[in-house]
This record gives structure tokens, C-alpha cells and sequence, in this order.
């Protein structure tokens, strides 16, 4: 997420969310009555002296909404926050009427509390602030897949296909050249200023990959590593990487690495029948109660069982004693897994028995 100081306020904190784990970092912050500046859209009806109202325009504006309520919508993306507008840069709309925002990944929303924030929620902003994230690139002759990690989540974009047959001997085949550019192109299309390009997949296709990528100025040599030891491509090599020992290796100081080790060491406290974990919502519950969370990772899927406003006061009452928080993904590997143990499990700093 991008945060910056608002100009307009000590109080106030200009904002971008970037992915959904973003956009659930915001439900948690944004409280009834506090300030919230956003673009939206509003139905704008002339009224006529003798006769009916038009049927409208819908207008683009700024719109500064006092906060009543705030939901996530996690099936599309999106966070909600409905209240009574207090200010407009439109005439056209009425102060004082009620408005819902509706917040989507990479749109701007300036949050004032009208008061000094207080720690947890500064800890929770700077948590969330952009790092370093990974383009992944699963490639052999035939196909390729790319793929942006971003913290725990996962990103992939559809195969691209070379149209080579396959066969042995010789064929009249498409340019395997520009196949390599067009993906090339893709993955510049998706990298950010930190972020670092994985290449994986059978055979030399790879490497061949690699020095197109390199030798035509695309990305800076310094930013690509080749893995060795994946020999899937297309997007089962993506999912076979993420669960492979490599990721943990590469990926070490991301969060999807370190939410990986934190899966297995939980697997491994079973097994060996230690009870520093908690599993489920009433385990974390007592666990948190007793604050003896050192870290805790949740899948979106607990909100379709459990209730949303009992998660984040849940969430923030482990975060107010500096626990590890994070959120994955429930399509993705390690999401599935977190799912099937009750959507949310945490490390504890001693046993509980």
C-alpha cells in the first residue's frame, strides 16, 4: 500500500491499497466517524419547475463522507464505507445526505481521524506499506505462465502459447523469438521498481528466455535469478514452485515464504503433540484473550463463516500487543491449507494447555 502524510491535515493519511490484503488493512483502521476523501460517482437529477425530475446524470466527484459503517466484499475486491457526506466539490450534490464509497485496489483514499493516530494503527499502515514483490515466469517451448506475488498473494496471468507442435523433427513452426519477446513484454508490463524476476521451467527454454529478456534491455540482469530443479511450466509450474523448497530459499524475505514456514512449523508442533498452536476461531480467541500470539496468518475464507466485525476486533486485540499478522489468499496453496484448518491459525509464544 501507498501511504503518504496528508497536506490537508496532522491527522490525516493519503492512501492507495494495492491488493486485497491492503484493502482488509484498511477495514481494520477506518472507525465509525472518522473522515474519509474518495472519488466516487453520484446520480444527479434536474428538477423542473412544472414536471417530473429527469432521469439523471451520473457525475464523477470528490465526495468527504463521515463514517457510519464499513464492510469488505471480498468476492470482488472491494471495500464499502457508507455515511453522511459532509463535503463535495460538486454543487450539484447535496451535504448532509447519505453515500457509499466503494474502494477498489489502486484507488486513492485520504483517511482522517480527526484525532492523533494511535500506535497500532500507525504499526498497521507501516506493515502494509509496498516492499520488494516477485515476477514469476514458469517457461518451455510450448507455453509459459507469469505471476506477481505481492506479500501472500498470488497473481497469475493466463498461459501464453508459442504454437510450436512439439514434434521432433522438422515442422513449419511459429517464430520461437517472438514468442520469448511477448512475454518479455509481458513481464515488463508488470514489474515495479523493486521487484526481482524468478525464471524456471524444463529443459534450456530458460535460459534462452533469460538472454532475450537481459541482452534487449527489458529487465537489469542484477534482477533475475534462474532456478534450477522446476521442470513444470505453464501455470502448474507456477503452483509447483510455490510449494517447492526453492521459493522458501529465493523467497526468503517474503511474506509468503514466511507464512510457508510458519504452516509447517505448526505441522510439526502436531506431530510432535507440543500445544504452542492455536487452530480455529475459539483456540485463537482464548489464545489472544491471554495474549500469547507471537504470530497469527488467516484466510479470506473465515468471513463466509464467521462474523466480519468479530474478526477485526479479534485481529486488532492480537496486533495491540505486537503479534504477526498475516492474510492469504484462500486459492492459493497455503490459503487452502489455512482453510482447512478453521480459516485461521496462530504461534504461540508458550503452551497452553
Amino acid at each position: 500500500m501507498i501511504v503518504k502524510p496528508s497536506g490537508t491535515s496532522n491527522n490525516a493519511f493519503f492512501t492507495i491499497p494495492e491488493d486485497a490484503d491492503d484493502l482488509f488493512t484498511l477495514r481494520r483502521i477506518i472507525e465509525k466517524g472518522d473522515r474519509v476523501i474518495a472519488d466516487s460517482t453520484r446520480l444527479v437529477k434536474q428538477v423542473k419547475e412544472y414536471g417530473r425530475p429527469d432521469k439523471g446524470e451520473r457525475v464523477k466527484v470528490r465526495i468527504a463522507i463521515k463514517v457510519e459503517q464499513t464492510k469488505l466484499d471480498s468476492a470482488v475486491d472491494r471495500l464499502r464505507i457508507s455515511g453522511i457526506i459532509t463535503d463535495t466539490d460538486n454543487e450539484m450534490v447535496p451535504k448532509g445526505t447519505h453515500h457509499s464509497l466503494s474502494i477498489h485496489a489502486g484507488e486513492m483514499a485520504t483517511i482522517d481521524k480527526g484525532r492523533r493516530w494511535r500506535d497500532v494503527e500507525i504499526r498497521m499502515l507501516k506493515r502494509s506499506v509496498s516492499s520488494s514483490n516477485f515476477i514469476l515466469v514458469a517457461i518451455d517451448t510450448q507455453e509459459a505462465a507469469v505471476a506477481k506475488v505481492s506479500g501472500t498473494h498470488v497473481k497469475v496471468i493466463p498461459n501464453i502459447y508459442s504454437g510450436q507442435s512439439g514434434k521432433r523433427y522438422q515442422t513449419k513452426n511459429p517464430n520461437i523469438e517472438t514468442y520469448f519477446v511477448d512475454i518479455a513484454k509481458t513481464v515488463s508490463s508488470i514489474i515495479c521498481e523493486n521487484d526481482k524476476v524468478i525464471i524456471f521451467g524444463p529443459g534450456e527454454s530458460r535460459r534462452r528466455f533469460f538472454n532475450i529478456l537481459v541482452s534487449r534491455q527489458y529487465i537489469l540482469k542484477e534482477r533475475v535469478q534462474i532456478v534450477e530443479g522446476i521442470d513444470v511450466a505453464g501455470e502448474d509450474g507456477i503452483f509447483v514452485f510455490l510449494r517447492s523448497a526453492a521459493m522458501k530459499q529465493i523467497m526468503s524475505t517474503s511474506k509468503l515464504a514466511e507464512v510457508s514456514s510458519m504452516l509447517d512449523t505448526v505441522m510439526l508442533m502436531v506431530n510432535r503433540g507440543e500445544a504452542k498452536f492455536a487452530i480455529g476461531m475459539n483456540e485463537v480467541s482464548n489464545a489472544a484473550s491471554l495474549k500469547a500470539i507471537e504470530a497469527v496468518v488467516f484466510s479470506d475464507s473465515i468471513f463466509k463463516t464467521e462474523n466480519e466485525e468479530e474478526i477485526v476486533k479479534l485481529l486488532n486485540l492480537i496486533e495491540s500487543y505486537g503479534a504477526k499478522m498475516f492474510a492469504v489468499d484462500s486459492s492459493t496453496d497455503i490459503g487452502l491449507r489455512i482453510s482447512s484448518l478453521g480459516g485461521i491459525v496462530a504461534l504461540l509464544r508458550y503452551a497452553i494447555h
